[in-house]
């Protein structure tokens, strides 16, 4: 579900059939976002993510349309598992695109993870609305991961 806040703002709400200790886990672990990290037909190739306040991250994806594609923050804040913060910035054509803050939140309600996530300001409407497909189909990528774990955890095997 997507619901625009204002013309500079992105939320998106999802619901994982997984619990919130193995969706925080997913998002904690650098391993496990090279698996999902990035939308449908992309590749991350490339991450340094630990989360932790004031510490610089950076990766990069690829994909046969795209080609590489590079992006970078700072982890703003952490709240173990109740919401991540963090900026992003796409790193090439410095100067075009604005570092935006991303404000990632999780809850739990019977046994699913509900997981907002928050981005801002963009440019403008278009901008913000380059976005929507991209993070949706992360989220995709990502929902398919923590749910296919969650039924890895439940037969005994830990993510």
């Amino acid at each position: 579900m997507m619901t625009a806040l204002r013309d500079d703002e992105l939320l998106i709400e999802r619901e994982f059939d997984a619990p919130l200790a193995l969706v925080f886990r997913l998002w904690e672990s650098r391993d496990h976002m090279m698996r999902w990290w990035g939308p449908a037909n992309f590749t991350a190739v490339e991450l340094d993510w630990t989360l932790a306040p004031g510490r610089p991250w950076h990766g990069a994806m690829t994909s046969k349309s795209k080609g590489l594609s590079r992006f970078s923050g700072v982890i703003r804040e952490v709240v173990r598992e109740k919401r991540i913060v963090f900026t992003f910035r796409w790193d090439h054509e410095p100067g075009r695109y604005p570092e935006t803050l991303v404000t990632v939140t999780f809850a739990e309600r019977n046994g699913k993870t509900i997981q907002i996530f928050h981005q801002t300001p963009f440019t403008d409407v278009a901008e913000r609305d380059s976005h929507i497909g991209g993070w949706n189909s992360l989220f995709d990528k990502f929902g398919v991961y923590a749910e296919n774990f969650a039924i890895a955890e439940r037969e005994g095997l830990r993510a």
